[in-house]
Order: structure tokens, then sequence, then C-alpha cells
């Protein structure tokens, strides 16, 4: 019986393919329908028309959607654009549990779509709707609100009106364009554009991984880096999406990728021409490649060269300036004193881009005299500006740490207030006082002080001239008295001959650089020995002075672990100071753990072993060495990885000796990397080996999930790693922050573990947290664990909703929405 109702199942399905049932609306298919290539499927405005296609020199056959109406086949859609079909004899059916499928001759599946829903499909129906959306929904839903799927969930290279781009928080869905190969293979090409999810999000074009374009955040009314448009654009942030969209127009528009010339597209068409009018182009400029100009630095389209410091700024490198070269970008030009009455204020720049928002923090409730005071108290906030310019302005944007990818954009532009070293509203006010006060008499001892203010002046020039001839001369000596000065603090090291490094590095030539640090440029060099060496230079205008690097050397000197990057001497010479580590062929752990192509490479046993590795190294510094050292700026890029994957903790410009008893100490000077110091540290100042098991905990949890604790937030709840991972705590499924790439070859138990001591390791009070003798006994062992309390420093993505200030709030569970004190210092 059984075989006998397949068989008649079977009968029935063929005939209606060949006799549809006439009943249905002809731009439908039902379940027992399917589309044969050489059949089309069509809108019922007959605007857009779906169907098997081969691009031209191409053989491939392609499931797309194109403009029916235009002669000119215009592709705006392509389903198995990684799949294609090698013959004629495909179809597109539905199968019996309501999935999309593309069948080939012996019904073998060569594509399918995924399903957006669980639930039971009774009767599916696929519709090419007039918008050029193809959608799989119910025969009962008459009202279009629930579809089982649609193609404008999955772009291709084509942004249609109607169509979105940017995340689903609830699905986790991200919509982005690809751009074909060429023109003949509609294959993902190496250009994409996509929503970045941040405190601001943003529209952002990649090259492959790099950063290839950003349209700056959204402003209430429009991207701050984008011109105006023609079209009515949208931009929609609630809690359950984060989407971009412009609406349709009596104009035929689109929005494409353009592989060819790494460019985003608009074109319109032309009815009296019967062809593709090119629209705008983005980048439209020079000035549109991201950070052009390096930090603080401003890109002028019109200028030649098109890269000026702002104002208050001056070129970090003047040589690599005047080779025109502004990747280095600028540096104040006068060092400002935080928090100092009358020393420091800001300056207002009018129409610009904003600034990359990576580091930045908004709030929608501040205005913006609050937003002055909040950035005037915080020493690493270097900007502020309205979150909303529509009316008189509201809500409040700040950013830390260098300004970055600045350019002028008149149109689109506004206003950002930078941090200066005295304040021109302090000066200005000062100004209309004194004017006030020279009325009548007081003008007539102006034209007498001002000459001799005038004497005085030259007379200051002259003495200040000969000090600083004085000094410079000193300093033609200088390497000879170092060098005996630090013979004379028993460094402990060998020094090596400036001359020596020279060689070793080419003359610090650019291909020998294996990375840039807050402190400086570090070099690959190969001794006269043949020995290979890291040479770290200190940059001149770089935070470290000499007190940081005689620090490093002293400690660098009594530090002798396996899981420490021995330094192998240093060598003064003039202004220069530099350290010769041991070189380390695999760099750094981030390079391995947040590139996609290359964390495959850390199986769970090599992360497991870089995870105990960190931890020996951090107890010796703590508890074994001969001094206790807080290293306080210990995060994935100062993990050193040698030809085995061992990790060597490094960088010790900012870490502090403990003697005898001392378990904790405060400071104004906060040092180290937003997303890895602990909240008593970032806040308060104070520091213990408490604040670097805090950072234990971050470096912890980034291995085994292989993702960033900042400038990444989890598209279904909007979360930084940290509040990722509690959270699944609380839900009972931790296994869920594992790496996907590690699929299923990891010790279950042990991983578990893992996660149990990373969220031990940052909870909010250092008293909670264990120490680091206490982490490697838990490593070790298969004790029960006390219960982690909830973590500091859970970070919660700002959003503003439909265009409005509305906005989810940024959870801060242990600083009341009180920022790092420096953020990125180093």
């Amino acid at each position: 019986m059984a075989k006998f109702i397949r068989t008649f199942l079977f009968v029935v399905t063929e005939l209606l393919i060949v006799f549809p049932p006439s009943s249905l609306p002809t731009d439908t298919i039902t379940q027992f329908e399917s589309l044969r290539d050489g059949n089309t499927l069509v809108s019922e405005d007959e605007s857009f028309e779906m169907g098997f296609f081969s691009p031209s020199n191409n053989s491939n056959r392609y499931l797309g959607i194109w403009y029916k109406g235009i002669p000119v086949k215009t592709v705006v859609w392509v389903a198995n654009r990684e799949n294609p079909v090698k013959d004629n004899s495909s179809k597109l059916s539905i199968n019996s549990e309501g999935r999309l499928m593309i069948l080939s001759h012996n019904k073998t599946p060569v594509w399918s779509a995924n399903s957006t829903t669980q639930r039971q499909v009774v009767r599916p129906i696929l519709q090419l709707l007039n918008s050029g959306n193809l959608v799989l929904r119910e025969e009962k839903d008459k009202d279009f609100k629930n579809y089982l799927w649609q193609s404008f969930d999955y772009p291709s290279d084509t942004f249609l009106p109607g169509m979105k781009i940017g995340w689903n928080l609830k699905s986790g869905l991200n919509r982005q364009l690809s751009a074909w190969k060429n023109w003949d293979d509609p294959s993902p090409g190496d250009l994409t554009w996509g929503l970045v999810l941040g405190s601001t999000p943003e529209l952002v074009m990649w090259k492959n991984t790099t950063e290839y374009y950003r349209s700056g955040p959204w402003n209430g009314e429009r991207f701050s880096g984008k011109t105006t448009a023609l079209f009515q654009l949208e931009f929609v942030s609630t809690s359950d999406e984060v989407f971009y969209t412009y609406n349709l127009s009596s104009v035929i528009t689109r929005v494409i990728l353009n592989e060819s010339v790494y460019s985003r597209q608009r074109y319109n068409w032309i009815p009296e021409n019967q062809t593709w009018r090119l629209y705008s182009s983005v980048p439209r400029d020079n000035c549109d490649n991201y950070n052009l100009c390096g930090a603080y630095g401003n890109c002028l389209v019109n200028e030649s060269p098109p890269c000026e410091c702002l104002t208050g700024f001056k070129p970090k490198l003047f040589r690599n300036w005047d080779a025109l070269d502004w990747t280095q970008g600028c540096v104040q030009s006068e060092e400002w004193r935080c928090q100092a009455k009358n020393k420091d204020g800001f300056q207002k720049f009018s129409g610009l881009k904003m600034p990359d928002t990576t580091k930045s923090w908004v709030s929608r409730n501040l205005t913006l005299d609050d937003c002055r005071v909040k950035c005037w108290e915080n020493c690493s906030c270097t900007a502020y500006a309205n979150l909303d310019i529509r009316g008189e302005g509201s809500g409040c944007q700040i950013w830390f740490g260098d300004l970055m990818d600045l350019r002028v954009a008149s149109v689109s532009g506004q206003d950002l207030y930078i941090r200066m070293p005295v304040s021109p509203t302090g000066s200005s006010n000062k100004t209309t006082a004194n004017e006030e006060s020279l009325k009548g008499g007081q003008r007539k001892k102006l034209l007498v002080a001002i000459p001799v203010s005038f004497l005085l002046v030259i007379m200051i020039v002259l003495i200040f001239s000969y000090c600083y001839w004085r000094k410079r001369k000193l300093k033609g000596n200088i390497s000879q008295e170092e060098g005996d000065k630090v013979h004379e603090d028993k460094f402990e090291l060998p020094f090596f001959d400036f001359t020596t490094i020279v060689r070793a590095t080419n003359n610090f030539s650019s291909d020998k650089r294996l990375g840039q640090g807050g402190f400086g440029p570090v070099y690959m060099g190969i001794l006269i020995n043949g020995q290979e060496v890291a040479v770290k230079r200190l940059a001149h205008k770089s935070g470290q002075g000499a007190r940081e690097f005689k620090n490093e050397v002293i400690l660098c000197a009594k530090l002798q672990h396996r899981n420490l990057v021995k330094v192998l001497g240093c060598c003064i010479h003039g202004e220069e100071r530099i350290l010769i580590y041991e070189y380390m062929s695999n760099k750094s752990l981030d390079s391995f753990l947040f590139d996609s192509s290359q964390r495959e490479l850390l199986d769970w046993p090599k992360r497991f072993n870089i995870i105990f590795g960190i931890a020996r190294g951090l107890l010796y510094l703590h508890q074994d060495s001969r001094l206790r050292i807080i290293h306080r700026d210990l995060k994935t890029s100062n993990i050193l990885l040698d030809n085995e994957l061992n990790p060597k903790i490094s960088d010790f410009g900012v870490a502090r000796m403990f003697t005898g008893n001392q378990i904790e100490a405060n400071t104004k000077m906060v040092a180290g990397t937003y997303g890895y110091m602990a909240p008593e540290y970032a806040i308060e100042g104070i520091f213990s080996i408490k604040s670097d098991v805090f950072s234990f905990g971050i470096i912890l949890l980034e291995v085994v999930s292989g993702r960033k604790n900042t400038g990444v937030f989890y598209p279904n709840h909007g979360f930084n790693l940290l509040g990722h991972a509690w959270r699944l705590w609380k839900e009972e499924t931790p296994m869920k922050l594992v790496d996907a790439c590690l699929g299923d070859a990891f010790t279950m138990s042990e991983v578990l573990r893992c996660i149990h001591i990373g969220l031990l390791c940052v909870q909010l009070h250092p008293e909670d947290r264990p120490n680091m003798a206490s982490v490697i006994l838990m490593l070790n062992s298969e004790n029960t664990l006390p219960q982690p309390k909830e973590p500091g420093f859970i970070i919660e993505r700002m959003s503003i909703n439909e265009g409005n200030t509305s906005s989810e709030n940024k959870t801060n569970s242990s600083t009341n929405e009180i920022t790092v004190t420096l953020l990125e210092a180093r």
C-alpha cells in the first residue's frame, strides 16, 4: 500500500508540473510545482523576472533575478553564487518541509535556502514581489507579514529600494553585500559592505578583512561622512534590529558593489537613452579612503597634498610627512595637563566627518554642556560632540584615544570639540574682559606697555634659546653619560652599539617592521652572528620617557622565566632608546586568535597550553620572582608566541614593582588598554595582583571564544564578550561560547572549567577574584569551583531608535556609566 501511495503522489506531482493548477496566480510556485531551466517567474507588475541564466562568456547556470522591462539584462540577485550548475537540466522546487531548493538533473541538491522559521509549514508558496524580493510564504498569509524565507535577507551585490542592510538582533542575521568576483563570475569577491554594530553603528566597506571606507556615525539626519542624497534614506535601531534602507521613488535605481574599481556605486535607469547612468560612487575621492591622514590628520580633498594636521597638532614624523606618508598621523603641538585649571579646554571644529567610533561612548540624556563636563573630567577623553544634530542638538558622544579617519565634509559634517592645551573659550573670554578694562586712560598705558613687553619677550626668547642650545650640546654626549649611569644602576644587560642596530635592521627599514606599539615601532633584525632579534625603538614623542625605559630595562634584567620574553640587551644613543628582545617568529597571540584564517591553527590543546603558560608567567611575576611585579597591561597583543606556539609575556614599560608585603598601590597616571583593565584600576587608579588577574580572565575568555572583548557586540543582545559569557553562564549554556572553528575536537570538561575560571577572574570586586596560585591549582585539578559573581565592565551596545535618539542604555554593572580613565594608553 505504501509503495502504491508513493507512486501515486509521484505521478500526480509530475502531472501538476506539466499542467499547473489554473486557479493559482501566475507569479507563484506552490509546493507541488517547480521552475525548470528555461522557464521564468515574473512579478505581478512585470518589473522583475526570475529564472536560470548564464553570465556572458560563462557557461555555468545560476538562478537569479533581473529587471524584466529593461533590455540590458541587469541581474540583481543570485541564489547559487558559489555552486553553479553545469548544464540546463536543473530546476527550482519546494520540498515537503517547505524549503526552497535547486536540484540537478539527478535530483541532487545544488543549493537550498536557509529557513527562518521552525514552525510547521502547511502549504508554502514562492512569489516574486514587485520590489524584486523573492519570498516564500504560506498560502494563508495574505498580509505578507510572516515570510518563511526572503531573498532580501540574503543580498548579493545589489542593494534595492526597500532592502535592509544591517542586523536582525533576534536571529543574529547580518544582511550585507558582497561584490561579484568579476562581470562573468557572480561568486563573492573581496569587497563587502555592511553595518557594524557599536556605540553608534556605521556603514563600513572592507577589502577582504581590511577596513576600506567608513560612512561616519548616524547623527539623526544622515551618516556624518555621506553627502546629501535625492533618495529618502532611513536608519532604524531598535531592540530587535538595526538596519539602513532607502525608499522607492519614481526613478529606477540600484546600488551595487563593483569589485573591478573597489567601489559602491548607485546607478539610475535613463529610459530616453535606454542605459544605466552612474549617479554616485563611494569612495568619492582619496579622502574617503579609511584613515588616509592618520591620527588627528584632516583630509581636504581640494588641497594638494590633501592631508594636514588639525590646528594645535603637528606631524608625528616630519620626515614621513615630507615624503607624503601620512600614516603616522599627528600629535599635539603642546601637551595638555589633565584637569589643570585654565590649562586645557576644547576647540570647536566645524564641518567634519565624525572620527572612528570604535573607542567612543554615547548617552542620549546628556546635553552638550554636560557632555563637555564629562569629557573634561576624564583624562582619556579627547573629543565630544552631539549625538543627534536635529534642532538644537541633543545627546552626547565622547571619544577616547587618538581621533582616526577625519576629513572635511562641509555639507554633511558636523561640529566636533577636540581637547586642546589651552581652552579657546577661556582665552576668548579673557580677551573680552581685557578689552572692557582698556577704556579711557587705560589705552594710553597700553601704548607704553606694548613696547616694554615686546622687549621682555625678546629677552626671554634669547635666554630660552641659550638654555636650549646648552641642553642640546649636553645631549650630544648623552650616550656615554647614560651608559655610565646604566652601569651604576647595575642594569645587568649587555649594551649594543647603535651602528650595530642600524645595520641589523637595515636602517630601520619599513620591510623589517613587525608592528607598532604605543611607545614605538618594533623591527626584525639580524645581528652580525646571524641571530634574529626583535628591536623595540622608543618613539621620540611617545608617552614613555627615560623612567619607563629604565623601568623596563631593570625589570627585564631581573626577570628570567620560560613564559616571559627574554631581553638580550639595550642601546642608548643620543635621544635613541632601544631594547633588543629574542625574536618570536609567530608574533603575538592576537595575530592568531582574531584572524579567521590563522585561529584554526590553534586547536584546543594549543589553546590550553597558551592559557596555562600565561598563568605560569603571571604567577612568576606575582609570587616567584625576586620582585613582585604588576604588569598593568596584560593583553593578547602582549603575549608573544615562539616557534612551538608557547606563550611569553612581553612589554613591561608600565609594569610596577612592589616591595615587602605591599599588595596594592594607587596612581593618577592610569596606563593600560581598554577592555583588559579591571574596574578599580580604570576608575580609581588602584592596581594590584588582582587587577592583573582580571586581565588574565579576559584573555582566557578570548582564547576560548576566539573573539575580542572590545569592538565586537553580539547581535542577539548587544553585549560585549564579557557580557555574552556571563549571559550564557546564567542561562546554563556556557559551551556556546566556544570558538566554532574548534568543532568537537576538545575536552568538554576542560573547556567548561576554563570558562568557569575566566568568570571567577573577572568578578567585580578584587577580593572575590582568585590569585594566580589558585588559578594554577584550579587549572590542574578537578575540585569543585565556587560560583562566579557578576563581572565588572559588562558593556552593552548603545543604539539610536529609528532615527530618534532613543537608545538602549549602556549597562555597566559596576561603574554607573563611568568610563575608564585611559583607553589604549600604549
